[in-house]
């Protein structure tokens, strides 16, 4: 005999609040990217406000490069991983495209963990 879900509107409830978190999150995205545009001309940003925004995006982008580069856990941490960052960082430095980076990093650390270099 089969027993009946105690808990069948739960589960609904849990579909629903997804769901309702994926249209908040398309809402809010739109309403940004309609914000840009609309706001172009009516709010002016100071010069120094734009410098210190690009300088944020840098340290926030190296902060993120950074934290992946750590292991999580008790991972075997080994040189394959900071030896493609590393290719990855002087690429980047060099300016060389974003694919370029990618790639490079991609095939130098697949390359020394097919080699046995972990």
């Amino acid at each position: 005999m089969t027993r009946p879900d105690p808990q069948p509107y739960r589960r609904a409830a849990v579909g629903s609040t997804l769901l309702a978190g994926a249209i908040a999150l398309a809402v809010g995205t739109f309403a940004f990217r309609f914000a840009g545009p609309a706001l172009r001309k009516r709010v002016t940003i100071s010069p120094r406000t734009i410098k210190l925004l690009e300088i944020a995006s840098v340290v926030l982008l190296t902060a993120l490069a950074v934290t992946t580069l750590m292991p999580s856990g008790k991972g075997n941490f080994g040189f394959a991983l900071p030896a493609g960052v590393l290719v990855a960082a002087v690429l980047a430095w060099r300016k060389a495209p974003l694919i370029v980076v990618i790639l490079s990093a991609a095939v130098i650390t697949a390359g020394l963990r097919m080699l046995g270099v972990h």
